[in-house]
């Protein structure tokens, strides 16, 4: 079997599921430092606006392969406790794309044990298009194929959220809705289901020294019908400047994590994951970058939470 047949049957496995169920919310290695696209509850929280962009090139080397791109803004109101957040995310599958446009907003509280304590909501919308002309695999016989999907789907997402200085807890679903759409196509027909997804985050920062800081985190996500997704992953920061670490998802890949803080307000990062399953036989690994402004963020900040 050469590379091209073998590309072309990982891509028709992708697009098949996509066609039959619908393309899942994508992955992001460096999620911990992009926390508003799992969690609505996460924006406002760190005081100031941030601006996240995000570039991640999944399997290097298949033809068709995920390729994603988001860029988002969130920021606190005054100190109101109310926050608000816009997500804009490209996802890219072989014929298919995959446009979201979420505004998130959150309300914080302030706890008795010095903790705060945030409620989110997500709503906007998802722009899904295949257009089967793009793709390899083409049947000039079969007319469900040479005609284009395009479809709307609503997105109402919740979260909370849970943080002190160093550590924090939260649980979210992006999306409540669980949508099915019928196309009657030439006498035919199809079935897209939007599957729900829950989310569970964690993470802890220890303090080994005055210019080390050692950061764990975890997250987990269940997909109805799919297997569960786990990531675990241990960051270090030195001298609040530099940052390295390494990332296990499994079943799937793992990660090497890299950071550099550019300026006060400027942070950019970069991951490279190698795939453990057996499309490590089929492409060059993953990687993603990550650039961080924060805008208005204090000249000094007597703990910085590290997330």
């Amino acid at each position: 079997m050469n590379k091209q047949i073998r590309n072309l049957a990982i891509l028709y496995l992708l697009i098949t599921s996509v066609f039959i169920y619908g393309q899942q919310d994508p992955q992001f290695t460096q999620y911990m430092f992009n926390t508003m696209s799992v969690n609505p509850a996460y924006v406002g929280s760190k005081g100031h606006g941030v601006i996240n962009l995000l570039g991640r090139a999944q399997w290097v080397g298949v033809d068709g392969a995920p390729q994603t791109q988001t860029l988002s803004y969130d920021t606190p109101i005054g100190y109101s406790g109310v926050g608000l957040g816009v997500n804009l995310v490209n996802d890219v599958i072989g014929p298919s794309r995959e446009t979201y446009l979420d505004a998130n907003v959150s309300y914080t509280v302030r706890t008795a044990n010095e903790g705060n304590l945030a409620f989110g909501m997500k709503l906007g919308g998802r722009f899904f298009n295949i257009d089967w002309t793009k793709g390899i695999y083409r049947d000039k016989d079969d007319l469900q194929l040479a005609t284009p999907i395009n479809r709307f789907l609503p997105t109402i997402g919740a979260g909370i959220y849970y943080y002190t200085n160093n550590w924090y807890v939260g649980l979210a679903l992006p999306n409540i809705l669980r949508t099915e759409h019928y196309d009657d196509v030439s006498g035919g027909g199809s079935v897209a289901v939007e599957r729900m997804h829950y989310f569970f985050i964690t993470g802890y920062v220890f303090d080994l020294t005055d210019t080390i800081k050692f950061k764990p985190a975890l997250l987990t996500k269940v997909v109805s019908g799919a297997p569960l997704s786990l990531d675990v992953s241990a960051n270090f920061l030195f001298n609040e400047k530099f940052r390295a670490g390494v990332a296990w998802r499994w079943d799937d890949s793992i990660s090497a994590l890299l950071g550099f803080q550019v300026s006060r307000s400027l942070q950019i990062g970069y991951a490279y994951d190698l795939t453990t399953s057996n499309y490590s036989n089929y492409n060059s690994g993953t990687h993603e970058v990550l650039v961080q402004y924060e805008m208005f963020r204090p000249q000094t900040v007597k703990s910085p939470r590290f997330f």
